[in-house]
């Protein structure tokens, strides 16, 4: 199984590569291409994990489709056979990790959602009692459940890392209107996200979300709840006051921390068994959260 790391389609025009995406323009409309490249620590390591891209791109259809309620959506179609026709003779790769959206003015903020203590929030909780400024009670655990999810958005940096900013410099940036839009957004798609993971067995620790804008207001784009933009919990193994078992990315980030890796390039090739053990990961929270099979 070969993973696919890069798109060439000479006929499309280009926008750029991220760290997983490949983004063409299609007229007025973006392609977007999932890729099975995976990153860590802001760097693209060497090879992929097979399938990625698939997981990723259904999975946010799966959220999209779920989440037209209560937010617009930036997709315009994902079936391949309704591509115009000079996508279609690229369907071979395009079909199960590419969708056609409408291009926005995307908005310059990351939307975190935290619902549990975890991570770098768990570590900044022990230092101040906060979370990205915001006072929690005291004697909280590792892994304890938040008494109500925060919004503890960042900016979204170029290079290096995102750097977490309080609410009023979000409303400087976006207004305040379009602040307190995507805010309340953001934790009413996390709490539908989490009624219906946890009904599947799985607890959303946190999540980023983002959004653009168009002439309507204020859309939902990019990834939704994926294993690349969220930590997932097994909740039948879940117990407060020590880091759980991995269902996500966390799963690479731990194998690079137990090599020591620097974290500076060249970033090191993952080995065979931690490549089959995230594809797995992957395809697992997939399957278990959509109750499809991966197409």
């Amino acid at each position: 199984m070969t993973p696919l790391l890069e798109t060439s389609f000479p006929d499309l025009k280009l926008l750029g590569r991220g760290k997983v995406r490949d983004n063409y323009e299609v007229g007025e409309s973006l392609l977007i291409v999932s890729t099975d490249r995976i990153s860590a620590f802001d760097h693209i390591l060497p090879n992929g994990i097979p399938d990625k891209g698939k997981v990723l791109n259904q999975i946010s259809l799966f959220w999209f489709e779920k989440t037209t309620g209560l937010v617009r959506n930036h997709v315009q179609e994902h079936k391949v056979e309704r591509y115009p026709e000079p996508l279609r003779r690229h369907a071979d790769v395009l079909r199960g990790r590419s969708m056609l959206v409408a291009r926005l003015k995307m908005l310059p903020v990351e939307c975190v959602v935290r619902g549990y203590l975890a991570g770098s929030g768990y570590k900044e909780y022990v230092k101040t009692g906060s979370v990205c400024g915001l006072r929690l009670p005291p004697g909280l655990s590792e892994s304890s459940r938040l008494p109500e999810p925060l919004f503890t958005p960042s900016t979204k940096a170029t290079s290096g890392h995102d750097e977490n900013i309080p609410f009023a410099k979000v409303i400087d940036l976006i207004g305040r209107e379009t602040a307190e839009t995507v805010r309340d957004l953001s934790l009413a798609i996390y709490r539908k996200g989490c009624e219906h993971a946890e009904s599947r067995g799985i607890l959303i620790a946190d999540t980023k979300f983002e959004f653009g804008v168009d002439p309507g207001g204020v859309v939902l784009a990019d990834e939704v709840l994926t294993p690349d933009s969220s930590r997932f919990w097994p909740k039948e193994t879940y117990k407060v006051g020590g880091p759980q078992p991995s269902l996500d990315k966390q799963y690479v980030r731990d194998y690079l921390e137990s090599i020591r890796w620097d974290k500076n390039p060249p970033a090191p090739r993952l080995p065979d068994e931690i490549v089959q053990g995230t594809r797995r990961r992957y395809v697992d929270i997939f399957e278990r959260l959509s109750g499809r099979t991966l197409g």
